[in-house]
């Protein structure tokens, strides 16, 4: 839990939520999960740039409007829904491509500014847990979003890179193994989604 003085510095804000915004991306392991799929259901670099891009504008875009209050959602049914996204983009990637190519496969961009706007508000419930000062709303919105995106780049730099390599490089794997990380994505974001939707009527 964050402690908020009534009164500090703007840099001591900007400081303390570009952090906490880095910290949640780092440690929410669902929202990771989702760019992870998306690193390997999209395997043209300009596709994935467009779909990143929509990503990051779509939960920029719920994620201010609810700490705004133009919107809300409850958080339970969000959590839920965010865990069908990863279950429903690792899908997408072992589904054979072709005429019958799902809209994760054929619009990798359209499919991930969808779920971007809920992961948006699951970044919302995170920083109303956490308070925002009152007397710096934008400013703390402002550099917890810079944050989560900062996070979010450190992430696929990571990742991207390795994959390329392994796809280059590595000897082709059996079919089994390749279509093993997807299969594990699912299996998880399907039993978050479970638990979390038992959440919800409990």
């Amino acid at each position: 839990v964050l402690m908020i003085p009534e009164r500090q510095r703007w840099s001591a804000v900007a400081g303390a939520y570009f952090h906490l915004g880095v910290e949640h991306i780092l440690f929410g392991f669902d929202h990771l999960l989702f760019v992870l799929c998306l690193l390997l259901l999209v395997k043209d670099f300009k596709r994935l740039l467009a779909a990143i891009t929509s990503f990051t504008v779509a939960h920029s875009i719920t994620l201010a409007a609810t700490t705004f209050g133009w919107l809300s959602l409850a958080a339970a049914p969000v959590e839920a829904c965010i865990a069908l996204s990863i279950a429903l983009l690792a899908a997408g990637i072992v589904k054979p491509r072709g005429a019958n190519s799902d809209v994760a496969q054929r619009w990798p961009w359209i499919a991930s500014f969808g779920f971007g706007l809920l992961h948006g508000f699951g970044f919302a419930a995170a920083l109303r847990d956490i308070g925002v000062p009152e007397d710096a709303v934008p400013l703390a919105l402002l550099f917890f979003n810079l944050g989560v995106e900062a996070g979010q780049i450190v992430f696929v730099a990571v990742v991207l890179p390795l994959l390329f390599l392994l796809r280059t490089y590595a000897p082709r794997p059996p079919a089994a193994v390749r279509r093993a990380p997807p299969y594990i994505a699912g299996i998880v974001a399907s039993y978050w989604f479970i638990e979390r939707t038992m959440c919800i009527f409990v």
